[in-house]
């Protein structure tokens, strides 16, 4: 289930409330009992988990991030005469 961030307009309470997504939406603050209560939008947080992720991944804006993987052996070379740079194959 999610967790939803609100906020009253009213008296400035905030709280976090985990919900379904078929659930109304509040609108009472349980603080001032106000109809002011209001969802706000914030940035979901997620972690990545299992073997195919790097701690390093999506980290910073440098668009390359450092792996801890071995490099990739490069293809061996065609055993025909033409060393399998043409179309003949």
């Amino acid at each position: 289930m999610p967790i939803y961030e609100y906020r009253c307009t009213a008296c400035g309470h905030q709280k976090d409330h985990l919900q379904k997504m078929s659930d109304p939406a509040l609108t009472t603050c349980p603080a001032c009992g106000a109809e002011a209560y209001a969802k706000q939008i914030s940035a979901a947080g997620f972690q990545l988990k299992g073997s195919g992720w790097y701690a390093t991944d999506f980290k910073g804006g440098s668009g390359s991030s450092p792996k801890t993987e071995a490099p990739k052996a490069e293809a061996a070379p065609a055993a025909t005469p033409c060393g399998g740079s043409c179309a003949c194959h």
